[in-house]
């Protein structure tokens, strides 16, 4: 289960239309644009867009579906509140990832829990995928928790940051906060190290 956009104070009581909802024909960066300038609608756009990866992105950190569900609604508050400041150096997708991660790491730290499992969401299927596909993860996502938990924390975050969000290693060095080159050696040695797991567990998939 995600976050639900009722929650947010920037709800609207009404549904949107498929189009609204998607902001069809809009970049992110017209959205946020709007979204400055107090247009709810665009910012329950940005929400229906990207709150599925976002809400998985820090379900596999938090291994909390309710505590994730907070987070990503104060995610996308940020968002409304802060829309201004976007300075376009990187990706939309990329800054509210950033956002997402300093909240879901000041979360972990109130609550005293710095052990991260970020396979658990790996069986949440996208509301894109289809029921063969679905089912696929549901079957991988054991194996692939089971890899996952053998990595420190930074590899795994990596490792989520390229292959389940689709950034380039630069632009998961911007988010995580670190310069690119350690972020290349971190996707070094969680590509070479995930690459041996996979294989031993009989999966035949290499990160490279």
């Amino acid at each position: 289960m995600t976050a639900n956009i009722t929650s947010l104070p920037f709800a609207s009581a009404r549904p949107l239309s498929v189009g609204k909802a998607t902001g069809h024909g809009s970049s992110d960066e017209e959205l946020l644009h709007r979204v400055a300038k107090g247009d709810r609608l665009a910012i329950q756009a940005l929400f229906a867009r990207h709150n599925v990866r976002t809400h998985r992105f820090v379900l596999r950190m938090v291994n909390d579906s309710a505590l994730a569900e907070d987070i990503v609604s104060e995610t996308f508050i940020e968002v409304w509140r802060n829309a201004d400041r976007f300075e376009g150096y990187s990706q939309v997708s990329s800054w509210i990832l950033a956002i997402a991660r300093f909240k879901t790491l000041s979360a972990l730290r109130r609550r005293k829990e710095g052990q991260l499992d970020e396979a658990v969401a790996e069986a949440i299927p996208d509301s894109a995928d289809d029921p063969e596909r679905i089912m696929l993860q549901k079957d991988r996502a054991a194996i692939l928790r089971q890899c996952l938990s053998h990595l420190s924390g930074a590899h795994r975050e990596i490792i989520d940051l390229v292959y389940y969000h689709e950034k380039s290693v630069e632009e998961a060095a911007a988010i995580v906060g670190v310069p690119a080159n350690t972020a290349k050696t971190r996707m070094f040695h969680a590509r070479k190290r995930m690459s041996e797991l996979l294989k031993q567990a009989g999966v035949d998939r290499t990160y490279q």
